[in-house]
């Protein structure tokens, strides 16, 4: 048991104590003889008193010793103590969010009772949603990356410096050959390319990290893109100096959430290696000024990188907040099998405020309008490896447009899956000025929902199910409404 859990937990117990026999701090001070300063000390888990003078609170509270000295808490503190003892607040780098623990046991030990009731709240959303640790941690990346418009200078220059150092072109096509070089010859690597591809149980699973050995096992299914950005990744974690890290890719177990955290930014840096910040910006420029949009450009925008659609978008992330100002977008990632009727969101990104469409964990049925899903169903009977199409979507219900533009990929690993990237710009002044191709008539304008459930478009030919839950947001104000009438009319 940590020592600083069990001084926590012993003024959380004090501060219940004197709060429910009506003492102040200045009070308590007065009864006991113990100082306010060191009573408030104790109180908020920073000192733990000595036996005798816990001896002497004990019977001038009028409590016993074994009582106050027990790490067990009543009931009105239990959830409390859960989470401290689980130490969840020593795991997330709380400095990240320009928190300090101290403050958050400040709240605990001023408001315990409605702290409590705040986590056991949290804790049935949890457990109601099946929200795993894995998930909590995820979505505090995610968080933090929202923070900061998903952009950090730091790691941008790291690989400005990374590319100096071993004269790396960033003007031109990366490759995996460039990259493995340097992983061999500078940071003593030894590659091995058909060890995973044996063992069929390892399903997607694209690379394993031998770290005494400094082995790296790959699967002979990935391709050339694949290859390299995880061998960016692997010169990620060497050239920043990154010790906790995760040794598969992708990853399925984590031992803190610095691991999860590093993952991001090996990550991170690896996007912005194979993709560099001054060359993408320099086609997105030619692809904003013209008049009507060039699909050809855009593709040929993808094509200029050795990287996959998905690296692709997910650096448009990072580089538009940046240097265009674009802040209100949204990035999603679905998947697909062929011939289902399920379409699952895995991967989501929401940069100013929560946009639609979101992930629900309902079973909704995502709208079929949105052209994400309309090209997942396309693709099933396609033999190309890579659909493209955008459109712009206004959502019917909240009111906001977005241009969203999306493409599909078969699954490599999955037969019979596939998946789709898409990132969706707000469409405001702002982004008028920056696209000057927003006013292109071809693009297609279609009326969306977020999910068939919450969605009032009439005659949809698309719906999967009725709006149910609209329905019932219906009803209930119709009641309200009557129940205001009847209010009225029998109020004299």
């Amino acid at each position: 048991m940590e020592e600083d859990y069990i001084k926590l937990i012993f003024g959380l117990k004090l501060k219940q104590i004197r709060t429910d026999k009506n003492l102040s701090l200045f009070g308590l001070s007065k009864l006991s003889g113990l100082s306010k300063s060191y009573l408030n000390e104790i109180e908020n888990g920073k000192k733990y008193p000595k036996p005798d003078k816990i001896a002497m609170l004990s019977e001038k509270l009028d409590v016993p010793y074994d009582q106050m000295v027990s790490l067990k808490l009543d009931k009105n503190l239990a959830p409390i103590g859960e989470i401290l003892q689980s130490k969840i607040l020593k795991e997330i780098p709380l400095e990240l969010f320009g928190i300090k623990e101290s403050n958050l046991i400040d709240i605990v030990a001023n408001a315990p009772a409605k702290v409590n009731a705040f986590i056991t709240t949290i804790i049935k959303i949890a457990q109601h949603y099946n929200f795993s640790r894995e998930s909590f941690y995820l979505a505090s990346v995610r968080s933090f990356q929202e923070a900061n418009k998903n952009y950090f200078e730091d790691l941008e220059l790291s690989v400005i410096k990374f590319a100096r150092a071993y004269h790396i072109d960033l003007e031109g096509q990366i490759t995996s050959k460039d990259l493995e070089e340097i992983l061999i010859e500078e940071f003593g690597y030894r590659i091995k390319g058909n060890e995973l591809s044996k063992y069929k149980a390892l399903g997607n699973l694209r690379s394993v990290f031998v770290p005494k050995t400094k082995t790296l096992l790959l699967t002979n299914e990935i391709d050339e893109a694949q290859r390299t950005f995880i061998y960016a990744k692997e010169l990620a974690y060497n050239f920043l100096e990154i010790q906790e890290r995760l040794y598969t890719f992708p990853w399925i177990k984590f031992d803190s959430f610095d691991q999860v955290l590093n993952n991001f930014y090996a990550s991170y840096f690896a996007g912005a290696l194979i993709i560099p910040s001054d060359k993408i910006k320099a086609k997105l420029q030619d692809i904003f000024e013209k008049e009507t949009f060039d699909r050809s450009l855009f593709l040929d925008a993808i094509q200029a990188f050795n990287a996959s659609p998905e690296s692709f978008y997910q650096r448009l992330t990072n580089i538009l907040p940046k240097a265009y100002n674009i802040q209100n977008l949204f990035f999603l990632r679905f998947t697909h099998k062929a011939g289902s009727h399920q379409f699952y969101l895995k991967k989501e990104l929401h940069l100013s405020h929560q946009h639609s469409p979101h992930a629900n964990e309902t079973n909704e049925h995502y709208c079929r309008r949105w052209v994400s899903l309309k090209l997942l169903k396309e693709m099933c009977n396609s033999e190309k490896n890579h659909e493209f199409d955008l459109q712009i979507s206004n959502y019917e219900n909240d009111g906001p447009k977005y241009l969203v533009m999306s493409s599909v990929t078969k699954d490599p690993f999955k037969e019979n899956h596939f998946r789709s990237i898409s990132i969706g710009l707000l469409i405001n002044k702002q982004l008028e000025r920056k696209l000057h191709f927003l006013t292109d008539p071809k693009i297609k304008n279609h009326h969306v929902g977020v999910t068939c459930e919450r969605c009032s478009i009439q005659d949809c030919e698309v719906r999967q199910v009725p709006a149910t839950i609209l329905d019932k947001v219906a009803r209930n104000k119709n009641i309200e409404k009557i129940v205001e009438e009847l209010n009225a009319k029998f109020m004299a």
